[in-house]
């Protein structure tokens, strides 16, 4: 196991040069740039620049190089640590990703343990009351909660929240607390802020995991160990748990590598639609005004989480099921 960790270690940079390839590929593949979207909104708001200033201000920005020479001069600036900087704010990227990065990981780890807080015990208990009232009570919700958009599920929460009991439901804190600095009052507000969009960002991941996990418990809980260990004498929610809940954990554990990059962007729009300070917002603007290096070093980002997610998978999947290991 060790040597295959190191083996996909290994990997990692090539895997991230050829991720850094295609992203920057995307970026310039859409008409126009950064400097064209920015021309457009002077003229829109009445101003202008002349054709030297737009000249000047493209060699500045290394836009009137060919495209190849602006993806290696990208690449060499992201084997430095250097995310390079952005167009539209004029600032370091790293520093711009910094700035929310915190609350962005504060809000993707909450609402991971949050929907495997309520999948995996939703999930039993379906498997081992199936028909029952309960089981039916849950798949409904579950249905619901996979057919309902978040941005939907958001907007409809806002507005009972504002409506029927008078308080905004939107960002992370309080008004009060938006530009304090960080303080245990703070902290408090933000605790109680942040479960909403937690929940809103969970709950189609919550339902789909619940089914899954039910639907893999229900098949281990017909096979022949299962039926022997019943038949030994063994007490059913020590069998359950011991040994199908471990065996039905296996597909859930691998959808960690798509589900952690997922959680970190926060569903762009639930994001956008919820005014939270994280990555998301961040990301669709900077899409919008092409601002390439800033959108290219937050999906370079995304592409990380998905590597070092599978990886976090097959190794969290190798440590519960010892059928699963890599040998010489």
């Amino acid at each position: 196991m060790t040597r295959y960790i190191l083996q996909r270690l290994a990997l990692l940079p090539l895997l991230m040069v050829v991720y850094s390839f295609v992203i920057f590929a995307i970026m310039q593949a859409p008409p126009g740039d950064f400097l064209t979207a920015y021309v457009a909104t002077l003229a829109s708001s009445g101003s202008s620049l002349s054709a030297e200033q737009i000249a000047a201000m493209r060699a500045q920005y290394g836009l009137d190089q060919p495209f190849f020479v602006q993806y290696l001069l990208w690449l060499q600036h992201l084997v430095h640590g250097d995310l390079g900087l952005s167009l539209e704010y004029q600032r370091p990227n790293a520093d711009l990703i910094g700035d929310v990065l915190g609350l962005t990981l504060a809000l993707a780890v909450f609402s991971f343990v949050l929907t495997w807080a309520l999948a995996v015990p939703a999930g039993i208990y379906s498997a081992t009351h199936p028909r029952s009232i309960g089981d039916h009570v849950l798949t409904v919700i579950n249905y619901v909660g996979v057919a309902t958009p978040n941005f939907m599920l958001a907007l409809v929460l806002m507005w009972v929240a504002f409506a029927y009991f008078d308080i905004s439901v939107t960002g992370l804190y309080s008004p009060e607390y938006a530009d304090a600095p960080w303080s245990f009052g703070k902290f408090i507000d933000l605790l109680a802020h942040i479960w909403l969009p937690a929940l809103v960002l969970g709950i189609a991941g919550t339902a789909r995991l619940s089914r899954i996990m039910r639907a893999n418990l229900l098949d281990e809980l017909n096979k022949p160990y299962v039926v022997t260990a019943r038949a030994k004498g063994m007490k059913e929610w020590r069998l359950v748990l011991r040994y199908p809940v471990r065996l039905a954990f296996n597909p859930l554990v691998s959808t960690i590598g798509w589900y952690l990059p997922l959680l970190f962007s926060g569903s762009l729009i639930v994001a956008t639609v919820m005014n939270l300070p994280n990555i998301g917002p961040l990301l669709l603007r900077a899409l919008v005004n092409q601002d390439m290096y800033l959108a290219g070093g937050i999906l370079l980002i995304y592409s990380f989480l998905t590597v070092v997610g599978t990886l976090l998978s097959d190794v969290a999947l190798a440590l519960i099921d010892p059928r699963i290991r890599v040998e010489r």
